[in-house]
């Protein structure tokens, strides 16, 4: 109640004499197209403002969104990857200490290339050999993807992926090369707690020569240039492969191609969870954002509006226990992301 004291207080006149009646929402690139055929909808249905939404990537959002409560920071953040426990603490030193942690729906971490591309087929191996700075402990000197395994075409390893801030990079090395690196190397379930900094060293930090460009939070550029090197493959969201499948095709990982049915039942490596996370004591603070939060949850049934953008719909029970988290206003707890 303090805390809501601090908003309605806030959005009254106090913080600079500003009040703020529209939503703002900031973070991932991935769930930004959700989040704004929501908005889209919630204009349209409702006559309210609509609300401001920033694709920031997810960490850069979560330091955003966590940076305190009132009208002079996010009421919602977007997530392609679960909130850390720092970034949890970091948000309850500074007041935000009631937060609904949403599930939304399920994405896949999408290898795509062109239509006319050499139709690669990699396993988590091939991707960890050809990305990783240090994949044997010395520098990545591999040029093409022949060097990387002789079954593969001599033609020029080339990535175009997320930034570094990205939720999407995160969930990619977790779920793509982690279990490679831990494969090939013993030690690195240990690194992993003794000595974070060598464990991402050995296994998520990626190579700066080139093979991996940062294309920043922006989807569409990645797409973009899939199209004019059709030799490289792009990292994103699956949301983008289905909407330029007239021009791009999924590249298949352990032998699974990323679709819908295979994100859905997880037989595809790279399926991750995706979440938006909301401030409760802005819920009546600010204009339309309990409405807009409802909204969200109307939307991502299977058939809904959300699936036909490309979100892979969770399971019911998910979708339940997401919807009673709305309805209650239950809070997420540290001891929830341990």
């Amino acid at each position: 109640m303090a805390a809501m004291g601090a908003v309605l207080l806030a959005l009254a006149g106090c913080d600079g004499g500003t009040t703020r009646d529209q939503i703002r929402i900031v973070g991932s690139s991935t769930v930004y197209p959700f989040t704004t055929a929501v908005a889209e909808n919630f204009v349209n249905s409702r006559g309210l403002k609509p609300p401001v939404i920033e694709s920031t990537g997810t960490g850069s959002g979560v330091k955003l969104f966590c940076g305190g409560i009132g009208p002079a920071h996010p009421d919602v953040l977007n997530a392609s990857r679960r909130i850390k426990p720092a970034e949890y603490e970091t948000c309850r030193k500074n007041g935000v200490t009631d937060i609904l942690e949403i599930r939304i729906g399920t994405d896949g971490i999408a290898l795509a290339e062109s239509n006319s591309g050499p139709k690669l087929k990699l396993t988590r191996a091939d991707v960890y050999h050809a990305l990783a700075a240090a994949p044997d402990g010395k520098p990545n000197t591999r040029r093409t993807w022949a060097d990387v395994n002789p079954a593969l075409p001599a033609i020029p390893i080339q990535f175009y992926g997320p930034p570094s801030t990205s939720g999407t990079r995160d969930a990619f090395a977790e779920l793509v090369l982690v279990p490679a690196c831990e494969a090939e190397n013993p030690q690195a379930k240990a690194l992993k707690d003794k000595d974070p900094d060598a464990f991402a060293n050995l296994c998520t930090k990626l190579r700066d020569d080139g093979a991996y460009v940062d294309k920043g939070e922006n989807d569409n550029l990645i797409v973009q240039n899939l199209t004019t090197n059709p030799n490289a493959i792009g990292i994103f969201g699956y949301s983008y492969l289905e909407e330029n499948a007239d021009r791009l095709h999924g590249v298949p990982l352990d032998g699974v191609a990323p679709s819908y049915q295979t994100i859905s039942d997880g037989s595809y490596p790279g399926a991750r969870p995706l979440f938006i996370y909301v401030k409760k004591a802005h819920l009546r603070a600010v204009p339309g954002l309990r409405e807009f939060v409802s909204d969200y949850a109307k939307a991502w049934n299977p058939g809904g509006q959300l699936t036909r953008r490309g979100l892979i719909a969770a399971s019911a029970d998910v979708r339940a226990a997401s919807a009673w988290i709305i309805a209650e206003g239950t809070i997420l707890t540290a001891g929830d992301l341990k």
